[in-house]
């Protein structure tokens, strides 16, 4: 069952997906998929296009309750993209998901990855975090502040481009993500680090780097021949399912 809802972060309305399995529910848990910031023509709109469907196959296949957001200027949802305002998106769907079911987990995709790594090194409600594809250096991974702010315009997720950070401004913003520093606070909750190994979007080194970071103490999984769109591959499914099961 997929369930839909809008919750209110400042006054903006974010579309939230809640799927649930009657075949085989697990009590008590939750996973929360966390879009990324695809850097195309118009694709930041579409960005979260996917994990409804993805949810709901996993909620029917794990039991666990699956929900996922479209974080502000992504789909339906209002608002401009902002790293700041991203986090407190999330942290809204954490605490809307956390009110009935307390144990969180969050796995999040590309940009997404390092956000909720960000979000879970803060947020003790964060029991686990699965990356996949997540940047472990958004410098490299922003290219210049002027080239990321282009790329956010390009990507869409701007309802109002007079709301948007300055290329400096928003360059430092994303840059506050910190993804080494935050993995680095996760352990000893669970970590799963997912990666293509032909991603040419970012490096698989990043996925070494974010485990070394973590002293060792996540799981790497890579994925051979996979490039930098996971979501729809059917062995990072079989991944996240078997990391869910292993943390019922």
């Amino acid at each position: 069952m997929l369930a839909h809802e809008q919750l209110d972060v400042g006054g903006a309305q974010l579309d939230l997906r809640i799927a649930t399995s009657e075949a085989r529910p697990v009590a008590g848990h939750v996973l929360i998929l966390v879009h990324g910031l695809p850097r195309a023509l118009g694709m930041g709109r579409q960005a979260a296009g996917l994990l409804p469907e993805l949810a709901a196959h996993l909620a029917t296949e794990s039991g666990w309750t699956v929900a996922t957001g479209t974080l502000s200027g992504v789909g339906a949802s209002q608002g401009t993209f902002s790293a700041h305002q991203w986090r407190a998106d999330l942290m809204r769907i954490i605490t809307r998901m956390s009110a009935d079911e307390p144990r969180i987990s969050l796995a999040g995709f590309g940009f997404g990855g390092a956000l909720a790594l960000s979000v879970a090194a803060e947020d003790e409600r964060v029991r686990g975090v699965a990356t996949f594809a997540a940047p472990a250096h958004l410098e490299r991974w922003c290219g210049s502040a002027q080239a990321l702010r282009a790329a956010v315009l390009l990507a869409g997720v701007v309802s109002n481009e007079g709301e948007l950070l300055s290329a400096e401004e928003l360059y430092r913003d994303v840059l506050a993500i910190d993804p080494l520093g935050s993995v680095a606070q996760i352990p000893p909750r669970r970590l799963l680090i997912g990666h293509g190994t032909d991603d040419e979007d970012v490096p698989v080194s990043d996925a070494r780097d974010l485990v070394a970071a973590a002293e060792g103490r996540a799981e790497l999984r890579l994925i051979q021949g996979a490039g930098h769109q996971l979501r729809a591959d059917p062995r990072m499914v079989a991944t996240l399912l078997g990391w869910l099961d292993r943390h019922r």
